[in-house]
C-alpha cells in the first residue's frame, strides 16, 4: 500500500459509497482525513469514528458543495485546526449552469476556446470549410450584442473544427472538444434536480398513499413517528427518503407548466403517493406528488410548475408500511463508546467502568480495590445490547408488571462519543418466553416495548463474579506436591 503519513486530506461527499471507502483507505495509509457531507450526519459520524479507530485525526462538515461560502468556511476551519491541507479528493461534483447574460468574460469572449491553428488570416470563402454549419451566440456581461461563433466542418486529420468569429476575418481550427458541447441537447444543459431542497431543514414529513399513511417530526434523538403510532422512527430510512426526494433527477420534462389536464394525463390528479414536508427555517411547505403509469414514473411538487419523469425505487420506498419505518433497535449507541455499564437485578448492582491503560483500555469492577473485570465478558455483553433488534413491538402494553417490568432488570450504559458528548441509555428487561426464545425490553424513553431475541440473557450477569476474570489455569503436569 502507498503510504500517506503526515498528509492532510479533504474528501468531499465522504460519508457514503466511494467517498467513505476513500476516506478509510487514506486513513489506513496514514493520512488525517476531513470529509464533507450533505445531510446524513449519522453516516458521517460513522466515518469519523472509523478513521479515528485507525489512529488518525478526523473531521466532518455538513457543507453544500454548490456554495462557495460553505466551502471557504470548511477549508478555513480545517486550516485553523491542522495548519495545512495538501490533498483534495473531489467526490461530490456539481454542474452549475450559468444563465445567459450572467457570464463573465474579458475583452475576448472566446478566450477559453483553444485555437489549434490559424488556417487563413483573411477568409476568402468560409463556405469551403463548411462555415457556417453551426452558429453559437454568446451573451457576454457588459455587452449589448452577442458574440457569434460560426462553426464549420470537421478536419479529418485530427477531428478539430473549422471556425471563425463573425467579427474576425480569420479561419481557425478549434479543439475537437468543442464538438461534444455542440452536440448536446438543451436538455443536457438543464438542471435536472428540479425539486432540490436542504434535507436538514425538514422538521416534519407526512406520507400519504393508498395503503400507507404516516407522519414523523424531527426530535431528539432523531425522528419520532407521530401517527398512526407514537414511536421512534428509523432515522436512516427517513433521512434516505429525504435525500432521494431532494436529489430526484428528471429523465425528461413532460410538462413545463402543469395544468389540470396535464396532471390528469400523467396520473398526478390522483397521485399514487403524496409527501408533505415542513421546512420552518426556510418558511416553506412542500408537497410532492408521484404517480406511475405503465413503466413510467411521474413527479411534480407544489413549488414547481414542471412535471418530470424519473427512475429509481422512490415510489417503492414510500410504500413501506409504518412498521417498516420504525426503529427496531431498543438502544442506539456504539459499543466502543461505552464508558460505564451497570446491571441492577434482585436488589444487587454490578458496575464496570472503563479506564485507559497504556495504549488500551481496561474495565474496573471495584474502584476502591481496583479489581479488574474480564474485558471480553463486559464488552461482549455491551455489543449484544448494541445489536438487539425488535422482532415485534408491544404498543399500549398496559400494566408493566404483566410483562415482568415492575421494574425488571435495569441496565444502564453510559457512552461518550468522539466529541466527548455523554449519553446514558436505560433499558429494562422483562419476561422471557422460553418457547419462542424471546424477551421483552423497554427503553426508559418510550412507552412501548421491544420484543427481541432472548439469547443476550445468557450473558446477563447475576453477580460481580460473572464479570470477574477467569482464574489462571494450572500448567498441565504440574502439582503442588513436592
Amino acid at each position: 500500500m502507498i503510504r500517506l503519513d503526515g498528509r492532510k486530506a479533504l474528501i468531499t461527499g465522504g460519508s457514503r459509497g466511494i467517498g467513505r471507502a476513500t476516506a478509510l483507505l487514506f486513513a489506513e495509509a496514514g493520512a488525517d482525513v476531513a470529509i464533507s457531507y450533505a445531510s446524513n450526519e449519522k453516516a458521517a459520524e460513522d466515518v469519523v469514528r472509523e478513521v479515528k479507530s485507525r489512529g488518525r485525526r478526523a473531521l466532518a462538515y455538513r457543507a453544500e458543495m454548490s456554495s462557495r461560502d460553505a466551502i471557504d468556511r470548511m477549508v478555513q476551519d480545517i486550516l485553523a485546526r491542522w495548519g495545512e491541507l495538501d490533498t483534495l479528493v473531489n467526490n461530490a461534483g456539481i454542474w452549475t449552469f450559468l444563465e445567459m447574460g450572467k457570464m463573465e468574460a474579458g475583452d475576448d469572449a472566446l478566450s477559453s476556446l483553444r485555437i489549434e491553428r490559424v488556417v487563413e488570416e483573411e477568409a476568402a470563402d468560409p463556405a469551403a470549410y463548411g462555415i457556417p454549419k453551426t452558429e453559437v451566440s454568446l451573451w457576454v456581461k457588459g455587452k449589448d450584442a452577442p458574440v457569434r461563433l460560426l462553426v464549420g466542418m470537421e478536419n479529418p486529420l485530427d477531428k478539430s473544427l473549422y471556425a471563425k468569429r463573425e467579427d474576425d476575418p480569420r479561419i481557425v481550427l478549434l479543439a475537437s472538444t468543442l464538438k461534444t458541447a455542440l452536440e448536446k441537447r438543451v436538455f443536457d444543459f438543464r438542471d435536472k434536480s428540479v425539486f432540490r431542497f436542504t434535507p436538514a431543514d425538514v422538521q416534519a414529513v407526512e406520507v400519504r398513499a393508498k395503503d400507507v399513511s404516516w407522519r414523523a417530526s424531527r426530535e431528539e434523538p432523531g425522528w419520532l413517528l407521530k401517527a398512526p403510532v407514537s414511536a421512534l422512527a428509523d432515522k436512516g430510512k427517513v433521512d434516505s427518503l429525504l435525500d432521494s426526494l431532494s436529489g430526484l433527477k428528471a429523465l425528461a420534462f413532460v410538462a413545463e407548466s402543469k395544468t389540470p389536464g396535464s396532471l390528469k394525463e400523467f396520473g398526478l390528479d390522483k397521485p399514487a403517493c403524496e409527501v408533505a414536508l415542513s421546512l420552518p427555517t426556510a418558511n416553506q411547505e412542500i408537497v410532492f406528488a408521484l404517480a406511475k403509469k405503465g413503466e413510467a414514473r411521474y413527479a411534480t411538487s407544489s413549488l414547481s410548475t414542471k412535471i418530470v419523469t424519473f427512475e429509481g425505487t422512490l415510489l417503492e420506498d414510500l410504500g413501506r408500511k409504518v412498521d417498516e419505518m420504525r426503529e427496531r433497535k431498543p438502544a442506539d449507541f456504539y459499543a466502543w463508546d461505552a464508558r460505564r455499564v451497570s446491571v441492577k437485578r434482585d436488589g444487587a448492582e454490578i458496575v464496570a467502568v472503563k479506564e485507559k491503560a497504556g495504549d488500551g483500555d481496561k474495565w474496573i469492577l471495584d474502584p476502591a480495590t481496583r479489581e479488574e473485570a474480564d474485558r471480553t465478558k463486559v464488552e461482549d455483553f455491551v455489543r449484544k445490547l448494541e445489536g438487539l433488534e425488535a422482532a415485534a413491538f408491544v404498543d399500549g402494553p398496559g400494566p408493566l408488571a404483566d410483562h415482568g417490568l415492575a421494574p425488571g432488570t435495569e441496565i444502564r450504559i453510559l457512552t461518550k462519543d468522539y466529541q466527548d458528548k455523554e449519553k446514558e441509555t436505560v433499558l429494562y428487561v422483562g419476561k422471557e418466553d422460553a418457547g419462542k426464545k424471546q424477551a421483552v425490553v423497554k427503553n426508559a424513553l418510550y412507552d412501548y416495548l421491544f420484543v427481541v431475541d432472548s439469547a443476550f440473557l445468557q450473558d446477563l450477569p447475576k453477580g460481580k463474579k460473572d464479570w470477574a476474570p477467569e482464574p489462571p489455569k494450572a500448567e498441565e503436569g504440574k502439582t503442588d506436591k513436592k
